[in-house]
Order: C-alpha cells, then sequence, then structure tokens
C-alpha cells in the first residue's frame, strides 16, 4: 500500500503563487507514475501535471508556462509550484500515484492511489 497525504493548498488573490507539496509512504518502489488532479464543483477530475519517476512531465494545456511538477524520489515527495493563479484554477487538488509502466498515465483510472485533497481557492 501507498499513503499520499496533500499540503500547501489554501486562499490567494489572483496572480499569486502556492505551492502543493505531497508526502508518499508505504510500497514506494512500486510507484511509476506521479501526478496533481484537479476537481471544480461540478466539473469532473482533471489532469493537471503529471511525473515520471525518470522525471519525464505532461501538463494540461491551461497550465503550461504557469505550473511546474517536480519530484525528490531520495525524499519521497512530489511537488506542484503555482503561479500567476487563476480564479479558474480554484478547485480540490489532489495527488495521484499509478503502478502501471508507462511513463506517464493520462487515465485517471489507471492511478492506483490518491490522496485526500488540498484546497485550492484564487479569488479574483
Amino acid at each position: 500500500q501507498v499513503q499520499l497525504v496533500e499540503s500547501g493548498g489554501g486562499l490567494v488573490q489572483a496572480g499569486g503563487s502556492l505551492r502543493l507539496s505531497c508526502a508518499v509512504s508505504g510500497s514506494i518502489s512500486s510507484i511509476n507514475c506521479m501526478a496533481w488532479y484537479r476537481q471544480a464543483p461540478g466539473k469532473e477530475r482533471e489532469l493537471v501535471a503529471a511525473s515520471s519517476r525518470g522525471g519525464t512531465t505532461y501538463y494540461v494545456d491551461s497550465v503550461k508556462g504557469r505550473f511546474t511538477i517536480s519530484r525528490d524520489n531520495a525524499e519521497n515527495m512530489l511537488f506542484l509550484q503555482m503561479n500567476s493563479l487563476k480564479p479558474e484554477d480554484t478547485a480540490m487538488y489532489y495527488c495521484a500515484a499509478s503502478r502501471r509502466p508507462q511513463t506517464i498515465v493520462v487515465v485517471t483510472a489507471w492511478y492506483d492511489y490518491w490522496g485526500q485533497g488540498t484546497q485550492v481557492i484564487v479569488s479574483s
């Protein structure tokens, strides 16, 4: 089993920055791709960014140039640096981990472990 615990969410004004963290514990060696998802009220859960064990990254178009995903394999941490935040970035943000062998996993159902989420609210 793998446990994921997110932190770092909060309330920020538009244009501001937040850094989300995800602490990973348990059977870490089984994990390959890790990702950040978000879900706004009334909307489906959306893949925001993903990172392979080797550092390959993926971003949804709406956050390219503003968000940066990073991974510290030694410390078992996943981060999401969010800059130039917009009101439309308001959502619950979730850390996810996959045991699939693919470098980058974009299929939500292929993520095996999920954190409880951390709320991000961007005011206009």
